[in-house]
């Protein structure tokens, strides 16, 4: 009798791991269809790609773009909020179906992730006070003081562009210190610049240079998941040809961030 017991729970321990594979073994696009939500990892604390607002609504460009993408894929979307260092780290975890927290596409991660067309793109941009004309490059920053977080990698090519770099804590503190004078320029994220002159247009900034090289994010999801990914891409695809993305854009950066 202790035999056949212990034949009977060691074949249903076998029954429940063979369905237990199989329900994960189910294509992510199909099981996020039947459930009717995607999951979607982001921070919360990004702003304004992904942030709470007065209230305390969960908001921002990405935030937007998720649900967007959820609502074309035919389902709802689920935000599940956790810190950076951790957001990636959870889709192997199946803690959620993609991250959308503008995250890079570098071929090192696309080594081990699967990424969905790029959705927005940032460059590299030298801005200078508004009345300055001496600076017209990212060459005429030798010499000269830029505004910088030091260990950044704008901070990298001011310094390789010749400038004598005044330390900052980011991007804020960086922008003061060249509307008061004390420093000549700034090098910076193109997005950060547009989101400042969103809500202070009448400030006397101005971009100066634009670097060629371009930075694009997409969302991130499972490696193999094939359809998942061209069901996110038909989505995208449709929300910027019907202008939604258009203005979802404008709504957060007074621009098309797209390219």
């Amino acid at each position: 009798m202790k035999w056949l017991k212990s034949f009977l729970v060691v074949g249903l321990l076998q029954v429940a791991a063979v369905s237990s594979s199989a329900a994960w073994a189910q294509a992510d696009l199909d099981r996020i269809k039947a459930d009717g939500v995607l999951k979607i990892g982001t921070e919360g604390t990004y702003a304004p790609f992904t942030y709470h607002d007065a209230s305390g609504a969960l908001v921002g460009f990405d935030v937007e773009i998720g649900r967007e993408v959820a609502k074309r894929i035919g389902v709802k979307a689920e935000f599940l909020e956790g810190k950076w260092d951790g957001l990636i780290a959870g889709l192997d975890a199946r803690r959620y179906d993609a991250v959308i927290n503008q995250v890079g596409i570098t071929e090192a991660r696309k080594a081990k992730y699967d990424f969905s067309d790029p959705y927005i793109t940032s460059r590299a941009v030298l801005i200078v006070r508004g009345d300055n004309d001496r600076i017209k490059s990212f060459a005429d920053l030798k010499g000269k003081k830029s505004a910088q977080s030091l260990t950044s990698n704008f901070g990298k090519l001011a310094e390789a562009s010749g400038a004598q770099l005044v330390g900052t804590d980011g991007f804020d503190q960086s922008i003061q210190l060249v509307l008061n004078g004390r420093a000549d320029a700034t090098v910076n994220d193109s997005l950060s610049f547009l989101d400042f002159k969103k809500h202070k247009p009448d400030a006397s900034v101005k971009i100066a240079a634009t670097q060629d090289n371009a930075d694009q994010s997409g969302i991130i999801v499972r490696k193999g998941e094939a359809k998942l990914v061209a069901a996110i891409n038909e989505a995208l695809a449709a929300i910027k040809a019907d202008g939604t993305y258009t203005t979802i854009s404008q709504k957060y950066f007074g621009a098309d961030v797209s390219k």
